[in-house]
C-alpha cells in the first residue's frame, strides 16, 4: 500500500474502461482519488466504475469518444457536477490502425490522430481552463509510448501522435507553469491484450495470464510487466510529491524506471559565411557520420 495520499483530489482517465487505462484509474482511486471513468463502450465502462465503487471507491463514468471538444467539456463538467472540483488529468485514450506508409489510409490515419493527439489536446485545454479558474494548481498527465521517442515499423500514425502528445506536454509545462499545473508524458510499457498481437510476446502473455512469473530479461531489459507495474508513476505524478517534476518524459514498464532526454545538437561545426551542398558532403564524413541516430525500437531476443 503507498504511502501517497490523493485524499480529496478528484481525476480524469481517458480511455480507462479497460487495459493501462483502467489500472491508473484503479490506483489513482485506491490512493484516494475520485475519478471519472471514460470508455466508448457503456459495459466496460460501468464495470470499471464498478471495480472502483466495490473497493470502496468513488467512481462515475462518461461514455463517450474523445477527440472532440464536446466529450472533454463533458468529461470536465462531470468532475465538477459529481465531485465538485478537477485536480487530475490522464490522457490515455487511444486507437491502433497499424500498416505501412503505402497502404495506410486517410480514415487509418486521422482516426488516430484525432484520438490520440487531439483528443489529448482537448482534454488538457479544457482542464487547463478548469485548474486555473480554481487557482490550486493541478496535475496534467498525458501518455506517450516508445513509438513515439524511436519510430516503430507500420506505426506512422501511432508514432507521430505520441511524439506530439510528449512535445505538447513540454509546452504546456511552460504555459501552464505561473498557475502551479505540472505537465509531464509517461511512456509506459506492459504486456495487455494489445502487446499479445505483437509476435515474439504471445507465448508470454499467456505465460502473463496464466500467472506464471515473467523472466527477468522480459521484466527488465523489455521492461515488460503488467498494468499494475505502470500505475505508480501515475500516482506519484498526480501527488505533492512530485509538485518540483515538469515537462518530463517517464518511461516506466515491469523492473524498469527511466527518464527521457529532450532532443538535443549532439555534433555541429560552423562555417563563415553558411554552406554549400559540396561542403556539408565534406564535412559529413568526419563531423557528423559517427553521431547518426538509430531509428526504431531495439530490444533483446527472450531467449
Amino acid at each position: 500500500m503507498s504511502g501517497i495520499s490523493l485524499d480529496g483530489k478528484v481525476a480524469i482517465v481517458t480511455g480507462s474502461g479497460q487495459g493501462l487505462g483502467l489500472a491508473y484509474a484503479k490506483a489513482l482511486a485506491a490512493a484516494g482519488a475520485s475519478v471519472v471513468i471514460n470508455d466508448v463502450n457503456p459495459d466496460t465502462a460501468a464495470s470499471a466504475v464498478a471495480s472502483i465503487t466495490d473497493a470502496g471507491g468513488k467512481a462515475v463514468a462518461v461514455v463517450a469518444p474523445v477527440g472532440p471538444t464536446e466529450t472533454a467539456d463533458k468529461l470536465v463538467e462531470t468532475a465538477v457536477s459529481e465531485f465538485g472540483r478537477l485536480d487530475i488529468l490522464v490522457t490515455n485514450a487511444g486507437v491502433l490502425r497499424d500498416t505501412v506508409l503505402w497502404k495506410m489510409s486517410d480514415d487509418d490515419f486521422d482516426l488516430v490522430i484525432q484520438t490520440h493527439l487531439r483528443g489529448t489536446f482537448t482534454t488538457g485545454r479544457a482542464a487547463a481552463i478548469r485548474m486555473r479558474e480554481q487557482g490550486e494548481g493541478g496535475r496534467i498527465i498525458v501518455i506517450g509510448s516508445p513509438a513515439g521517442q524511436h519510430g516503430n515499423f507500420g506505426q506512422t500514425n501511432y508514432s507521430a501522435a505520441k511524439a506530439g502528445i510528449v512535445a505538447m506536454a513540454r509546452t504546456w509545462s511552460l504555459e501552464l507553469a505561473r498557475a502551479n499545473i505540472t505537465v509531464n508524458a509517461v511512456v509506459p510499457t506492459a504486456l495487455t491484450a494489445m502487446t499479445a498481437t505483437i509476435p515474439i510476446y504471445k507465448d508470454v502473455y499467456a505465460d502473463y495470464e496464466a500467472g506464471k512469473p515473467l523472466p527477468r530479461v522480459v521484466r527488465q531489459e523489455h521492461a515488460l510487466g503488467g498494468p499494475e507495474d505502470v500505475a505508480p508513476v501515475l500516482v506519484w505524478l498526480a501527488s505533492d510529491d512530485s509538485a518540483s517534476v515538469t515537462g518530463q518524459a517517464i518511461g516506466i514498464g515491469g523492473d524498469k524506471l527511466s527518464l527521457y532526454s529532450h532532443s538535443d545538437e549532439i555534433s555541429l561545426e560552423y562555417r563563415e559565411g553558411g554552406w554549400s551542398a559540396d561542403e556539408i558532403s565534406a564535412a559529413w564524413p568526419a563531423t557528423f557520420a559517427e553521431h547518426q541516430q538509430k531509428s526504431g525500437i531495439v530490444l533483446p531476443p527472450i531467449e
